[in-house]
This record gives C-alpha cells, structure tokens and sequence, in this order.
C-alpha cells in the first residue's frame, strides 16, 4: 500500500508504506510491521531515523510528527533524502499478529529491530528514537550494537534520542504505578467485550480519565460480534516488566564511540525524581573523550509525557537541527 501526500508550503512528496501483517514470511523470517516514509519516494533515500512507541502505543503514534520532521530536514538539507522507520514493538500494533519469539522483553524488542534491517537488507539505521518504554528499547539496541550482539557487520547508530524515559530502573513511587493498575484492571476485565464505546465508558466508572481510557480503547480489535484486545496481556505484562527492571547508567557513563546519546526530559513529566535528572545532567557536562560518544541533555517546555502530542513544534525545533549534524 502507498500513498502520496503534499506538506503544506513545501513541494516535498512522502510516501508511506505499510509493511503488511497479512504478508507471509517463513517462520524463521518473522519480523516485527512497520510504516515507511521517505522524503522523496523518487529517489533512494540517503539516511534512516526509526521510531518507537511506547508502552500500548504503535507506529502511528509517530506519523504525523515523522511527515512534519522530513518536511523540515528536506527543507534544510535538500541534498538528503531522509526516510522515517516506525515500528510495531511486538506485542503491539500490527506486530501482534506476528509469531514473534519469547522472551517478550526489552532485549528481544531491541533485536527485533536487528532482525528487521537484516531481514529487508536495509542500511543499519543512523538515528534511532524511543518514546518511554522506546526509549529503553533504543538503549538495549545501542548496547547490544556495540558488544556485536548482531554481528560484527553492525553499524551502532550515530544518534539515539530517549524521549521522556528515565535510563536507570522505575522508581515504585512514580506515576508507572498506574500503568501496573491499569494491566490489573485489564486482566480482571474479560477477554471479549460487546464493543469500544463500552470498554471506555467501563474503564472511565472505575476512575480512569477519558484520555486514558481512550487510550487504552485504541488496542481492540473486531472480532464477530465482539470486541477483544489486539496483545496478550501476559506478554505486554512481560514486555513492562523488563522495562521497570532495566538500567542503562553504565552504557551512559560511557557511551559507545561516535554515538551521541540525547536524553530528553518533558518539563511537566512525572517520570523523573531529582536523583535522575541531576545524574544526566552531570553525565552531560563531561568533557567527552576520544574512546567514548557522548551524552546529551535537554528539556522540552510545555509538555507532559506525551511530547510528540503536547509540544509536537517544540520537539521538532529540538530534534531537526540536531539529526542534521549526526
């Protein structure tokens, strides 16, 4: 499937393409979906950014910030033509139909980004992005990527930005204890439900907000006459849990040679305690060495968690200049 699209004030053509569930491949050859847009579908494309969501989030999350961030590196460097990757974590999206490997944790969402590149025989990717639960998914594939977990063939990525993500383990007194409320929530719900409309209005009388309540409402599907959830709750609890437990401080203290690390903060998160946030700002105060990369940090104004829908302008002002000189 593809489809062409003009951005306003710009003759710059994106062209998505969706790498469809319904497309068989081997057993051994099984790989996570994703959606595809190039800056210029015409011509090859020069340099690769991926994406990835969040925890019950999916590719789309990141479309309509990914067009508007070709838009502006096409614009600014029209001698490259960037392409944006957004992947279905597995488990989530698209990918859930996929017969994906366990163990469902952060290490094996990170090969299967690996797996991906192989599997297409793409370039390895230049600039990886992961939002919240992504983030730590970027974090394992940069690790993993420089031990030569992949093959000695890899080439780690030259930036990865950590969207409101906090590297070290999840602090209990945070607000990810509503995340573990509302996969005890789902758990006790049945399996089958008569349709969306009654899963949000049921979710929002247990003392959910809308937004959140809607949020969740985006991972069902149609079934019959009913409605049932598009993951296996047991392997999203697996995927959560190896999030909560992970922590990438020693890959920050000393990053992989030529990678820039960009941790980025959401002023109005509630992901972050005082101890984390001074810990990133001392790491990036260092004067970097010629043995390691380095590590970046920066706050994006006027946004909560959600910073792709919350200050989508600002994080764009931040991301494009930056992506430009990796």
């Amino acid at each position: 499937m593809a489809a062409s699209l003009r951005i306003r004030n710009s003759s710059l053509l994106l062209t998505r393409f969706l790498n469809s569930a319904t497309l068989p491949r081997p057993r051994w050859l099984q790989t996570v979906a994703y959606e595809e847009l190039r800056a210029n579908p015409e011509k090859p494309y020069t340099s690769t950014a991926v994406f990835i969501h969040g925890f019950l989030g999916s590719s789309r999350n990141w479309r309509s910030f990914s067009r508007n961030l070709l838009a502006s590196l096409s614009n600014s460097s029209p001698s490259t033509n960037w392409r944006t990757v957004m992947l279905d974590m597995r488990n989530h999206g698209k990918s859930t139909e996929r017969e994906l490997n366990p163990p469902h944790n952060i290490e094996s969402a990170a090969k299967d980004l690996a797996d991906l590149v192989k599997a297409e025989g793409w370039p390895w990717p230049e600039v990886v992005v992961g939002h919240s639960m992504g983030g730590k998914v970027a974090l394992q594939f940069a690790e993993s990527c420089s031990r030569g977990d992949y093959g000695h063939s890899v080439l780690s990525p030259k930036q990865l930005w950590v969207l409101d993500s906090v590297p070290g383990k999840v602090n209990p007194e945070n607000r990810n204890d509503e995340v573990r409320d509302v996969l005890a929530t789902l758990q006790s719900l049945p399996k089958q439900f008569p349709s969306r409309k009654w899963l949000v209005s049921h979710l929002m009388e247990l003392g959910y907000s809308k937004a959140l309540s809607d949020w969740i409402g985006t991972n069902v599907k149609k079934v019959g006459d009913h409605e049932t959830w598009i993951f296996d709750l047991e392997n999203a609890k697996e995927m959560f849990d190896s999030y909560c437990e992970k922590s990438y401080w020693n890959l920050l203290e000393k990053p992989p040679k030529g990678m820039e690390i960009v941790i980025l903060r959401a002023e109005k998160s509630d992901r972050w305690d005082q101890d984390a946030i001074e810990r990133i700002q001392k790491l990036a105060s260092e004067r970097g060495s010629d043995s390691f990369g380095k590590v970046s940090f920066c706050v994006l104004p006027n946004a909560g968690h959600w910073v792709h829908v919350d200050n989508p302008k600002g994080l764009l002002e931040i991301m494009a200049p930056k992506i430009l000189c990796s």
